[in-house]
Parts: C-alpha cells; sequence; structure tokens
C-alpha cells in the first residue's frame, strides 16, 4: 500500500502545541497559540477550544494536572505510549485511545498510529507522537468554515475520516486480490506472486488485530459518551461503527481470499515440481538401461567382445538405438508418456 506524507506545523522543545483553533459554532474556527490557550475562557457558549498537541513533549502532563484537574492515571494514559484503543467516561469528560493508518513517508497504513483524546464539551485535546492525516485534515476543514460546529460533531468527524482512511486501504487490498486473481499464478512471476500474497495477508491481520479493539471503543463512546454529546452525535459514532464491522467483514474476506490464492499458488507449484521430477524420471529410466549397457562394453578388462572388429562401434550404437526404442514403446504402452 502506497504512504502519504503528513505534514504538520513545527515543533518546538518547549511548546508541545501543534495546532491550535477555537471553534465559532458556525463551522469556522480562528488560531490560538500556545500562550493564549493556556488563559483561554469562552466568549460566548457555542465556542469550544481544540488543542492537538505532542504528547512526548516535557511538561504535558503537569500542565493537564494544573490547568484541567485531569486524574493522574488519566494523565498517564493521555501522554503515554500505550496505543490500544478504548474509551471511558470520566465524570463530565470523554476519554479515549483511537488508532489511525500511518501515512507518513517510509511506513505502511498498516502501521497504525495512536492518538489519544479528552473532552469535556468545551475543550478537545488531542494528543500524538507521530504525525497523523485526520487533525490535520480537520484543521483544513475549519479554516475553510465547513468543520465541526461543536466537541461532539469534531470527535465524530476524526472518527468519520479514521474510517474514510480504512475504506481507501481496504479497496487497494481488494484490487490488489482482484489483480492477482485475474493473473497467471503459475507464470514466471511464481514468487512474486508468493511475496504479494503473503505481503496482503500480513497486512490483513495487522489491521485487523488494531481494529478489532477500535470497535469496541467506539461501541464506548456510543453508550457512555456524557450529555453534551448530541444525540446526532451519537448516531454517527453508530453510523461509524457499522462502517467498522463492515470493513472488518471485508477484511476477513480479503484474508481468506489470500488463502485460497496461496493454496492455489502451492498447489501449482507442487504441480510443476512434480511435473518436472516426472520427467527426471522418465529420462533416467531411458538412460539407466544404456548406463548399464555401454557401462559394461566399456570395462578396461579382457575379453570384451568384438573389440578388434571395426563395426563394433555402429553395432553398438545401433543396439542402444534399439534399447532405447524399446523402452519408449514400453512407456507408450503403460500410457507414462
Amino acid at each position: 500500500m502506497t504512504a502519504t506524507l503528513v505534514t504538520e506545523p513545527s515543533e518546538e522543545d518547549d511548546c508541545p502545541l501543534l495546532i491550535g483553533r477555537v471553534l465559532d459554532g458556525k463551522g469556522g474556527a480562528r488560531r490560538i497559540e500556545w500562550k493564549e490557550a493556556q488563559q483561554w475562557s469562552p466568549q460566548h457558549p457555542d465556542e469550544v477550544l481544540w488543542l492537538h498537541l505532542l504528547r512526548s513533549c516535557p511538561g504535558v502532563d503537569v500542565w493537564l494536572k494544573d490547568s484541567y484537574h485531569v486524574p493522574d492515571p488519566t494523565c498517564e494514559l493521555l501522554v503515554s505510549d500505550q496505543t490500544r484503543p478504548r474509551a471511558f467516561r470520566e465524570s463530565d469528560a470523554l476519554v479515549a485511545t483511537l488508532r489511525d493508518l500511518n501515512f507518513n513517508a517510509g511506513a505502511e497504513p498498516e502501521d497504525m498510529i495512536s492518538m489519544q483524546l479528552w473532552s469535556d464539551g468545551t475543550r478537545i485535546l488531542t494528543f500524538r507522537r507521530a504525525p497523523q492525516q485526520s487533525p490535520n485534515e480537520v484543521r483544513d476543514m475549519l479554516d475553510r468554515g465547513a468543520g465541526p460546529r461543536d466537541a461532539g460533531a469534531m470527535i465524530t468527524q476524526i472518527v468519520e475520516l479514521m474510517m474514510d482512511h480504512l475504506s481507501l486501504t481496504i479497496m487497494d487490498i481488494n484490487d490488489a486480490i482482484d489483480q492477482l486473481e485475474k493473473e497467471d499464478l503459475a507464470g514466471s512471476g511464481l514468487h512474486e506472486h508468493s511475496r504479494m500474497i503473503a505481503e496482503i495477508r500480513r497486512d490483513c491481520l495487522a489491521l485487523q488485530r488494531h481494529l478489532s479493539p477500535q470497535h469496541e471503543a467506539l461501541e464506548q463512546i456510543s453508550r457512555e459518551a456524557p450529555g453534551w454529546f448530541a444525540k446526532h452525535d451519537r448516531r454517527e459514532i453508530v453510523e461509524s461503527i457499522a462502517r467498522l464491522r463492515r470493513h472488518l467483514d471485508d477484511i476477513n474476506i480479503s484474508k481468506e481470499s489470500a488463502v485460497v490464492l496461496q493454496d492455489e499458488l502451492r498447489a501449482r507449484a507442487q504441480a510443476i515440481s512434480q511435473q518436472a521430477t516426472y520427467k527426471l524420471g522418465v529420462m533416467a529410466g531411458v538412460f539407466l538401461p544404456l548406463t548399464f549397457f555401454t557401462g559394461l562394453l566399456g570395462s578396461n578388462v579382457a575379453g570384451i567382445p568384438w573389440a578388434d572388429q571395426s563395426w563394433a562401434f555402429w553395432g553398438v550404437f545401433a543396439a542402444c538405438g534399439a534399447i532405447t526404442l524399446g523402452i519408449l514403446a514400453i512407456f507408450w504402452r503403460l500410457r507414462w508418456l
């Protein structure tokens, strides 16, 4: 699968902020810097603060405890490298760890990377270590005035973008399988086809390993979302759960298709090997009597008949030809040829 380079703002050692926006409740947002964000308070009820932070930056956990009064276990989860998807409600806040496809240069999309999320309905904090595509896309939507309007819509938008990325990757896998099914698996590219099938199986297993717990996390969000999570946002999450379930089914089908292709490839390779072994056996069956006959007459001992006759060579040559024709006739009668 191909990967697209993710570009983000430059990261300063003393500033964890990667993206800062204040949603205006109408689909747009204004930019906010780190210093202002630390003192931010809503100017009107529709404003929502979104900060996308580098979780590996020193002091992020201390800032969470001091400014947002986030409990120690939750702080540890938000800034740690625990990547297994999960979600839970903590008082009026929603905490989640989700995984998105990896579109960084030199990486495969199946090498999924995690995003931690915390929101109390007025403020949204997202955390990452490696660059991700989804936050950049949300930022661009907000800058165009076509982004989410509140915290619930922001979370559902991020989840939908993750599902969109997954859909494209699964389409790539399905296209690769369809292309392999159309090609001659037993042709000259036997080893290349085998490598491609093994890669597809590894990709499917990797996606399945990461997405199964993500399905559980989204269901947890749907069941235990706080009151600020609107009904239409819950419906969007339910739809994303259904999409993810369909994607998991597609991954299972792709994995089974790859197994079938691999079995067919193995069977054809075995048939080719058996055919080659059979041909070698037939050749050995033809030449073994000739080798014995010529070896016997070529022995360097006294008493070899006709050794001093001029016609002996051609006589042995004719005898070898007759033996060969006789053996071939026997093989043909036995239907070995």
